[in-house]
């Protein structure tokens, strides 16, 4: 196996300039909706007493949980020795970054009032997960920082292994913490599960090793850098076992909820009756969002073309949208069972399914804090090194010939 060279991309083409322009724009829509809900209030949007998380944290969990997976490639490489992996290890740290920026960007906007993240950094409930995700943000920044670090200044790398350890428990740290804010909270009969935690996990595998399928090849496409059939085709597969992975996750949640029988009625509304809840679930979740990415990656014909993978792994990003947007928001509008076995009746919507429609404003500050993530990559790959100058089958596999 030949040594990687890493090389900076020129990032003049008129194509380069018109992707920043192009998520520029996403960007500046997403701070003027910030704008417009914090002066008018958030009355404008979706958001109710009943449904207070909303269409941003969709997306900011969505980046949040993509962020750990898209380091899985690093940890794959540094922890698991790998060779393969080793020049996909740099933008996998970067991308992982990107991501959180973009996704945390996304939850500090929404609140309204931004300078009340100062609290938050502050003064520390350890009683409460949010607390503690505040401190599992923060550090994988610094975290992978250093890795990335370690990576690319040479006389470093002897410690990069070290840090990539490091770097790969605190992920799963991290999203651990990220599923344990649904799963902790037992009131919402959709969220109080344990299996919430590990879910999170496989998830993140399969939300981030999508993205990172995507910017990779996007990247070597555009820039004219070759990209052989064997990354391609590794990434592919263990993509294809991400999605199996977090769609049997799926079904032993809902299969262990049917069991219990405190919370068929969450398990009805989701899977039978509950409208567009239920609709996101089976067509949006499990037919677009992995039995037809399933079927396009492992199809011995279909399982070949690069832009048929491109299409199944955007399908699973959508799918992830529409699973978050299923736990999210279809656990907020189930009502709230104040009184087990008894019915309430008041004027405060109890015992009513809760109504959500997210607003034009919630969207745009969601496509904002993805475009951000992106429009990172794209600027980070021009100033550094990033990227290698070729992925072919001899620069990456030791037996080729």
């Amino acid at each position: 196996m030949k040594k990687a060279n890493f090389v900076e991309i020129e990032g003049r083409s008129a194509g380069y300039l018109a992707l920043l322009g192009f998520l520029g724009i996403f960007i500046l829509a997403a701070l003027g909706s910030t704008l417009y809900m914090e002066h008018n209030g958030h009355h404008v949007t979706g958001m109710t007493n009943q449904i207070v998380w909303g269409m941003p944290h969709v997306f900011a969990v969505f980046l949040i949980v993509a962020a750990s997976g898209a380091l899985n490639i690093a940890s794959i490489s540094s922890v698991f020795h790998k060779t393969a992996y080793k020049p996909l290890a740099r933008l996998s740290g970067l991308l992982a970054l990107a991501l959180l920026v973009g996704g945390l960007m996304v939850l500090v906007l929404d609140l309204g009032r931004p300078d009340r993240l100062i609290i938050a950094m502050t003064k520390y409930n350890f009683r409460s997960i949010f607390a503690w995700n505040m401190i599992l943000y923060n550090g994988f920044f610094l975290i992978v920082g250093i890795y990335i670090w370690t990576m690319m200044q040479r006389n470093l790398n002897k410690y990069t292994k070290y840090a990539g350890f490091a770097a790969f428990i605190w992920r799963l740290t991290l999203t651990t913490g990220t599923g344990s804010i649904f799963g902790f909270l037992v009131a919402r009969e959709a969220y109080d599960s344990a299996i919430m935690a590990p879910m999170f996990i496989v998830m993140s595998f399969s939300f981030g090793l999508a993205i990172f399928l995507l910017v990779l090849m996007a990247a070597y496409n555009w820039t004219g850098r070759p990209l052989g059939d064997v990354i391609f085709t590794t990434l592919k597969n263990l993509l294809g076992v991400f999605v199996a992975g977090a769609l049997y996750f799926v079904i032993v949640q809902h299969l262990t909820n049917i069991y219990a029988a405190g919370h068929i009625g969450v398990e009805e509304f989701i899977l039978l009756n509950g409208g567009i809840y239920t609709k996101l679930f089976w067509i949006g979740q499990v037919l677009l969002g992995s039995l037809i990415p399933l079927a396009l990656l492992y199809h011995p014909t279909w399982g070949k073309s690069r832009r048929l993978a491109g299409v199944a792994a955007a399908l699973i990003i959508m799918g992830g949208m529409a699973q978050m947007y299923v736990i999210i928001i279809g656990g907020q509008a189930y009502p709230l069972e104040l009184f087990p076995g008894m019915q309430v009746q008041s004027s405060f919507f109890d015992g009513m399914v809760n109504h959500y429609a997210p607003s034009l404003p919630e969207i745009m500050l969601g496509l904002g804090g993805m475009a951000t993530a992106m429009i990172t990559v794209a600027l980070a790959i021009k100033v550094l090194r990033f990227l290698p100058e070729s992925l072919a089958d001899e620069v990456v596999d030791p037996h080729h010939h």
